[in-house]
């Protein structure tokens, strides 16, 4: 579709701008807790391989994205099957009366948006546009569209390619915005909205509603750092989540996202090992700053520690940043520059010598970087080395091995793979390693906006 259409169509429905109403507020709440799900599509596909080919490109996809935001990634090579985002969405309540929108939880990113008017386009998303929940402004009466006049308006198109869309065009009515995702896109319109709590109401909350999307069937609620994302504008100290042990099919249990407003104590919660969130590098143009850095110290198999250079784990203060480790709950396996991935696998080769290898077509086929043939044993009888990364402070996650070991049959032979992956082309800049969903899966992890620290205890999060 040409810009031109693209911008037609946003104007064309920026004409459902619609005045605020008036809205009581209930008392201040401490806490609220939202069920926290596994996203699936439709029609799922019964090749598991083909399923975790999907889920290792799409994380490589997101890595590459993550490290070069302000590249256009690569949407027509990117393959998205219906069988798993390999994520975690959250359930909202937009509007007067209030309308409920999935979300995918995103760590990654800051932009809340969601599928918004009856004109919505979801391109390349392989799912019934008849399924996907959509937002209609002009069933709400708090619904209100941003024009380009508006402080927020600048705010938000600063930092993405939307501040293009204004240059040569009336956008007196309506401030549009572009935003890019390591498997897709989406573009829109920026709306003030009621987020509607049971405990409170929280008004003139700024949103995207968006009308054409590349691979996003779902919306995205961004729970970066900086001052568009939810937490920034909902004022929180904290939040906190555990996800469900995910073997990438449908599922119907869910855990919790806990949501910390106001002032809190210093107090750290019980049973939880901290580490300080460090500061984010100063780039020029401040690409990386709603990024959640930690200091990742030691990577340990077995009784090893894995002989990384220290250049690799802290971010450096110039022109690109390169190094350092994020938290991103929307990349499903974790990513490393290969110097490190190269290292860590050489350790588990060691470790594994009872084991053969994969043949690297096998391992191509799959889509992941390691893997061992286990044909005729049963993966929970496999005595594996441990996995433990060691932050700063002495924070220790010592990963159970379904965090970072898959069984995958293929043929008539039986493997293991590594759920930690590389790519050579993401090497260049930052951050030198994102730590995915899958690594982060039966923990209870704890960012504290207040104290600038992240926190985790191991903890089973499937209720069967």
């Amino acid at each position: 579709m040409a810009a031109s259409s693209l911008l037609s169509l946003m104007f064309l429905i920026s004409t459902l701008l619609l005045a605020s109403s008036s809205l009581s507020v209930a008392p201040n709440p401490t806490t609220f807790t939202i069920p926290l799900s596994a996203i699936f599509t439709k029609n799922q596909p019964s090749d598991p391989i083909k399923t975790l080919n999907s889920l290792a490109s799409s994380s490589l996809t997101r890595a590459h994205h993550l490290k070069h935001p302000k590249t256009k990634p690569p949407l027509t090579k990117t393959k998205v099957f219906s069988h798993s985002y390999g994520g975690y969405s959250i359930s909202l309540n937009f509007g007067t009366p209030p309308q409920t929108i999935s979300f995918i939880l995103d760590t990654g990113s800051s932009p809340i948006w969601f599928p918004c008017t009856s004109q919505y386009i979801c391109i390349d998303c392989h799912i019934d546009p008849s399924k996907i929940p959509l937002f209609i402004p002009k069933l709400s009466s708090s619904s209100k569209f941003i024009d380009c006049q508006n402080p927020n308006c600048a705010r938000i198109s600063s930092s993405n390619p939307s501040s293009k869309l204004c240059q040569g065009c009336n956008c007196s009515q309506a401030c549009p915005y572009s935003f890019q995702y390591g498997i897709g896109s989406t573009l829109g319109l920026l709306l003030s909205e009621t987020l509607d709590f049971p405990e409170k109401l929280f008004t003139n909350f700024l949103v995207g509603c968006s009308i054409i999307s590349t691979q996003q069937p779902a919306g995205i609620a961004g729970f970066g750092r900086t001052p568009e994302s939810l937490p920034s504008q909902l004022g929180l100290s904290k939040f906190s989540y555990y996800l469900i042990s995910q073997r990438f099919n449908d599922t119907s249990e869910s855990s919790d996202l806990t949501l910390y407003r106001g002032s809190s104590s210093d107090a750290k919660t019980p049973d939880l090992s901290y580490t300080p969130f460090r500061k984010n590098p100063v780039l020029n143009d401040s690409t990386f700053r709603e990024f959640y850095y930690v200091d990742l110290r030691k990577v340990i198999v077995g009784s090893k520690s894995v002989n990384i250079p220290y250049k690799y784990l802290v971010p450096e203060n110039n022109t690109n940043g390169s190094g350092g480790t994020i938290v991103d709950s929307g990349t499903t396996f974790t990513i490393m520059a290969t110097p490190i991935f190269d290292a860590v696998a050489t350790t588990f080769e060691a470790e594994m010598g009872n084991f053969s290898r994969a043949s690297a077509a096998a391992e191509a086929f799959i889509g992941l970087n390691l893997c061992y043939n286990i044909t005729g044993l049963k993966f929970e009888k496999i005595k594996f080395p441990k996995l433990t990364f060691e932050f700063m402070g002495g924070a220790k996650m010592e990963l159970l091995v379904v965090n970072y070991f898959l069984p995958v049959d293929f043929g008539n032979s039986s493997f293991v793979c590594l759920t930690i992956m590389t790519d050579i082309i993401l090497d260049l800049v930052e951050p030198a390693i994102i730590l995915g969903n899958t690594q982060q899966q039966n923990f209870y992890v704890e960012f504290d906006l207040k104290n600038n620290r992240f926190g985790f205890r191991r903890q089973s999060c499937n209720k069967k």
